[in-house]
């Protein structure tokens, strides 16, 4: 990936770029960021990952994902940039990670969602004005390191000149934070040294307002305080119509979807749920299921396995011997029932698959 960048540097004009790493929260929270800045009359792109639907998901630029037309001229570009060497070495996210700076060329700023990492991760190739770290935890340890420590070195010696520490739940993830910036002589702010108590105490009252989870204060605080970093002051009227999609989203009145797979979004989760639900379920193997299903147990009626079609998806004989285990009461997917709420959770995956499946069904019934 450095060496594709380089290869084609000289032909991108690049934005200002602030780039978003962590473990939870870097969607909403790029997104809000995104959503302040444009608001307030700036060119904004914003590269996140992954898509539910559609790949254009992926790019938004200045309030809307981007268009077939404008998505096709990109890659276009870019192909005829990209000496023929890159376009077939480089992964599906490196390529995309590309074809996004193409595409905001003519943006002020571009907010950069971190795929996996951090340091190594491809979007970490361009210079950065600004970092925002969200919420460090466990994920994916077989590429970021068993340990916090480990995880947490990995995703921030990504930045730069400045960086923004969200709220983190681990002290390890502070230290780590604060002895990379020093040995790189970068500046390392928390959000209380940006923000006024009265601005923290306003973005609650937005949340709770617009009816979001209560998480959504920590992320689009450390949103608000990139932004005022920017030297962009925060007007709540102004984005009061924002969404943010797959985040404890309620798509109907008794069907909720979240994206989030890991432990940190089901405590999350399991904190925000107020009665129990019928949760619409299925998982890669290379995460920790089972934990994940004992920490939402107190708030699940039953689990129905959703099958998705992926080789990464976990063996069902596997899945339903930690729900044995767990004594939770299970059954296969198969429609959604009137008298019942459901939560459907599990990966970006699950979501894709029961919104089209849901839309297979609306359809028939049409």
């Amino acid at each position: 990936m450095p060496k594709a960048y380089k290869a084609i540097k000289d032909n991108l004009k690049l934005p200002k770029i602030i780039h978003i790493i962590g473990t939870n929260g870097k969607g909403s929270t790029g997104r809000f960021l995104a959503y302040i800045l444009f608001k307030s009359g700036k060119s904004v792109g914003h590269y996140t990952s992954p898509h539910i639907l559609k790949f254009n998901e992926r790019v938004w630029i200045n309030g809307k994902d981007i268009d077939d037309e404008s998505l096709e001229k990109a890659h276009q570009k870019l192909l005829k940039i990209l000496p023929k060497k890159f376009q077939k070495s480089l992964s599906y996210f490196e390529y995309t990670t590309l074809l996004a700076m193409v595409a905001f060329e003519n943006v002020e700023y571009a907010i950069l969602e971190a795929g996996l990492g951090g340091e190594f991760d491809a979007t970490n190739v361009f210079d950065k004005e600004l970092s925002l770290i969200t919420l460090i935890d466990f994920d994916h340890q077989s590429f970021l390191g068993e340990n916090i420590k480990d995880i947490a070195s990995t995703k921030i010696r990504s930045i730069q000149k400045e960086a923004i520490l969200g709220y983190q739940k681990y002290d390890e993830v502070k230290e780590v934070a604060k002895k990379i910036a020093e040995n790189k002589n970068a500046k390392l702010y928390e959000i209380e040294e940006i923000l006024t108590s009265d601005e923290i105490f306003a973005i609650k009252r937005f949340v709770k307002e617009k009816g979001l989870p209560s998480f959504f204060v920590d992320n689009f605080s450390l949103a608000a305080t990139g932004a005022k970093k920017l030297s962009i002051e925060l007007d709540l009227q102004k984005v009061k119509d924002i969404k943010i999609f797959g985040r404890m989203q309620k798509i109907a009145k008794n069907i909720t979807i979240d994206v989030g797979h890991n432990k940190a979004a089901a405590k999350a989760i399991e904190k925000e749920l107020k009665e129990k639900v019928v949760l619409v379920y299925n998982s890669y193997e290379d995460k920790d299921y089972e934990e994940i299903l004992k920490i939402l147990k107190p708030k699940i009626k039953k689990v129905e396995i959703i099958d998705i079609k992926d080789d990464r998806i976990v063996k069902k004989e596997i899945l339903i011997d930690a729900l044995k285990k767990l004594n939770i009461k299970y059954q296969d997917f198969k429609n959604i029932k009137k008298d019942e709420n459901y939560l459907i959770f599990g990966s970006f995956k699950v979501i894709e698959t029961f919104l089209k499946l849901r839309s297979r069904t609306s359809n028939k019934k049409e």
